[in-house]
């Protein structure tokens, strides 16, 4: 008779909660299934990156969960997500693979520990480009062992187990998951390419801007409050829009109007700057990190590297 194995929406069965801990019976192999469970919140996900079949992540959980007597994992909207329990046998599973990572160098002699592992990253997807990649490339070239996954989308932070180890965010993200820093703050402009302006003109008040088309986000689909436009120009809405910065920067480099761009994307066109005076937009990027993966070297590492990039970048991101 075949055994029967859950598919990938299956939940490893309920533990029972009366069931005392047996240390003996324990296997700290299991630990590694629920880490990797913990990093993705797919069964097939982690059993990729582990190089097995998600039958064999969602048994190996179903035996932790067994030996412990309680649910680590419980099924979420978007995948698994850790119960409080499981949160905190995640944090002693990934102390462990990080001993196992130093006892690995050290057997190979390295006189600085290097960087394993995957991180994933959250970004706006202009200031993820422009600030972040090289920042996570210089860090990677130190230590080619070490994974990084970059995710740039302007939008809401999504705090699902799969989402981000470290985010670069807008604005100021409140949960008490997260250990937050405020690592820098951007401005955006008004911003015309020289055609446009032959042919339209050039608006010299606010009053005059509201003949003009605006380039900016759809606002119905907006995740962000801080880029609200509503906020910095009441009254007006954007004529040519998209959910994705590079199409607003492109559209504006064609003349299809007037765009509201992070000024560090202007830096090496042909942009002109609009009524500086009068619309500056200063907004902020705060860096968020899981709370579980604080310690974690290689997202410390990333860190530093993020808050180097920016240091030697400030007149970009706030241009006189």
């Amino acid at each position: 008779m075949r055994p029967h194995f859950p598919d990938e929406n299956a939940a490893p069965q309920p533990a029972d909660p009366h069931r005392s801990v047996d240390p003996r019976r324990l296997r700290a192999d299991d630990l590694r299934y629920l880490l990797a469970l913990s990093r993705t919140g797919r069964l097939v996900t982690a059993a990729d990156a582990l190089g097995v079949d998600h039958t064999t992540v969602s048994r190996r959980v179903a035996a932790l969960e067994k030996s412990i007597g309680l649910r680590l994992i419980e099924r979420g909207p978007e995948g698994w997500t850790l119960t409080d329990i499981g949160r905190a046998v995640s944090e002693h599973a990934r102390s462990i693979e990080e001993a196992v990572d130093r006892v690995a160098d050290t057997v190979a002699g390295q006189d600085s520990p290097s960087l394993h592992g995957t991180v994933r990253v959250s970004a706006p997807d202009g200031f993820g480009t422009a600030f972040a990649t090289p920042a996570l490339v210089r860090v990677r070239r130190r230590h080619p062992r070490l994974q990084v996954e970059l995710i740039t989308a302007t939008r809401q932070l999504a705090l699902r187990p799969s989402g981000f180890d470290l985010a670069l965010v807008i604005g100021v993200p409140s949960s008490s998951r997260l250990v937050t820093e405020h690592l820098t703050d951007y401005t955006l402009g008004l911003y015309a390419c020289d055609d446009y302006l032959s042919k339209y003109g050039r608006p010299e008040t606010v009053a005059e801007l509201r003949e003009h088309p605006l380039i900016f986000y759809i606002e119905s689909m907006l995740q962000v409050g801080d880029l609200d436009i509503e906020r910095h120009l009441p009254g007006m809405t954007a004529a040519f829009s998209s959910t994705n910065v590079f199409a607003q920067l492109e559209a504006t480099r064609q003349g299809a109007g007037i765009g509201v761009l992070p000024a560090f994307m202007t830096q090496r066109t042909q942009l002109r700057r609009l009524l500086a005076d009068e619309i500056d937009i200063r907004l902020p990027i705060t860096l968020a990190v899981r709370r579980e993966a604080v310690t974690h070297p290689a997202v410390r590492a990333l860190w530093a590297a993020l808050q180097h990039e920016v240091a030697e970048r400030a007149d970009e991101l706030m241009p006189e």
